[in-house]
Parts: structure tokens; sequence; C-alpha cells
């Protein structure tokens, strides 16, 4: 990096997957990397490359509080944010406990936007940072008993909008990554929490076919790289003026170009044919 003073950045959900491939990226270009995520023993590789590891759960505000306190004390603030902590909650809606629902907006969008609010004040002073949200493809499209995990993928991309426009004045940059089918233990947690859910009663058939074909379709070999998601943070925040969106890994472009230009019967034909 040409700057003299080394810019920070913090990750959150960095112990697997895309959290972490960013975070070593990160590293890589020459940031000083705050590292988050429920277990520190699962980041002790990202602690031999450099980065300070903090224990955080982004749906517990002590945790978060805590983490933030640490930041400003040792280094000020952050240059960049990445929210990335996040899970995907499939079932029935009939089925899944409002307990459940709310847990799953309390990490997917409460979460990240404590940590952005806690974190920004500083980020203003300077007059300038990068906030890079993490929503996915399904923050544009739907899938079958995918209801409170769209609605919180859908509800970070609008609430990203907004704040995007919020910040503007202040030189504060916000960027939505929207990635595709990413080579990641998605899969397994959905289709496991479904099963385990809505295996049997009124939603056995359904709930059986939607965790067979997402188990056949995650992992295997057949989605990208959660290196390439690790690029496109990396490209964002080092553009002089950064796309407010950037697509990337299997299917998010066509599925998102279907979802718009087809409209929703055809796109629920799509959807549904994919259950057979």
């Amino acid at each position: 990096m040409s700057n003299t003073r080394k810019k920070t950045a913090l990750v959150t959900g960095a112990s697997s997957g895309m959290g972490k491939e960013i975070a070593k990226r990160l590293i890589s270009d020459g940031f000083r990397v705050y590292v988050a995520a429920r277990s520190i023993d699962k980041m002790l590789d990202l602690e031999r490359l450099g980065a300070r590891a903090l224990q955080m759960d982004v749906s517990d505000d002590d945790e978060i509080k805590a983490a933030v306190g640490i930041i400003l004390a040792e280094s000020g603030g952050v240059d960049v944010l990445v929210n990335n902590a996040g899970f995907g909650l499939y079932g029935p809606v009939e089925d899944i406990a409002m307990d459940e629902a709310r847990y799953q907006f309390e990490v997917n969008v409460f979460g990240p936007a404590r940590l952005t609010q806690l974190l920004l004040p500083a980020m203003r002073q300077k007059g300038a940072g990068t906030i890079v949200n993490i929503t996915s493809m399904g923050g544009k499209i739907y899938t079958l008993l995918g209801a409170w995990y769209h609605a919180t993928k859908h509800a970070l991309e609008g609430w990203s909008d907004s704040l995007r426009l919020e910040l503007a004045p202040f030189g504060i940059d916000v960027v939505v990554i929207e990635p595709g089918l990413i080579e990641t233990g998605f899969g397994d947690v959905v289709a496991d929490g479904l099963v385990k859910r809505s295996g049997a009663g009124p939603y056995a058939k359904v709930s059986q076919a939607v965790a067979k074909t997402t188990r056949a379709t995650y992992g295997h070999g057949r989605g990208t790289d959660s290196k390439v998601i690790a690029d496109v943070v990396s490209a964002a925040v080092h553009a002089r003026r950064p796309r407010t969106r950037y697509v990337a890994g299997k299917y998010a472009k066509p599925m998102i170009a279907i979802r718009k230009w087809l409209g929703d019967r055809m796109f629920d034909r799509i959807i549904m044919s994919q259950m057979r």
C-alpha cells in the first residue's frame, strides 16, 4: 500500500469461508486486520499471518461493544469494515419459531448495523472509510423455503442503499457484495437444519427435496472459490470510487438477470423445476 500509515480493517465471520479468505487477502494487501468470530480458535491461522483476533458474536451487543472498544483503543478505528458474518435459516414459515426468525435478523442485519453504528464516528471524523456489506444474490432473488433468509438479505441491501446516501457527504463509501454459489459449508448447514425442523409433517416432501437439491448444489467443487470474493472485496476497497454493488460467483449474474427481466411467474417456475 502506498500510504505511509498502515490502514486498518475489520472482517467479521472470519473463522471460515469467505470471511477467512477476505481477511487473508487484506493482510496480504498490507492492512492491519482485525478478525472477529464466535470462536477465536478457528482464527489461529489468521493470527499467525498477523491478524488480531477478537471474540465476537454479532448477536451479542456486549461482545460487539467490547471488540469495538479494543479496536478504538489500539487503532483509533478502522478504515474498512467488512460485515461478512451471517448464516442461512431455511424452512417453511409455518414451522420456524419467531425466536429463530428474530435471531436470523439479529445475525444478518442488526449485528452489522450495530457494529457500523459504533465504528462510524471515527470514520466520520477522518472523513474517509469503506463499509463492505456481504449480502448475496439472495438479496435480489428468492428460493423455496428461504423466506426468512431472503428477508434478511433483502433488508441488508435496502439498509446499505440508504446508508450510502447518508454517508456520502462524509467521504465514506458503502459497498454491497452479492456472492453467488460459493464453496463454503452453507449448503450442509441449510440442509441439516431443514431436515431436522421439517423433515416430517405437512412440508416433509418439499423440505426433503430442497435439502437434497441444496446438498447436491453446494460442495463437490461445483461452486466458486471463496478467494474470488476476497479479490472483489480487495478491488472495492482499493478503488478510488468503488461501485455500489459487485456481483460475483457462480449463478449470481444470470439468476439476478432472470429475476429482473422475466418476472415473478417465470422465476417461480424456474425455481420449482429444480425441486423435481
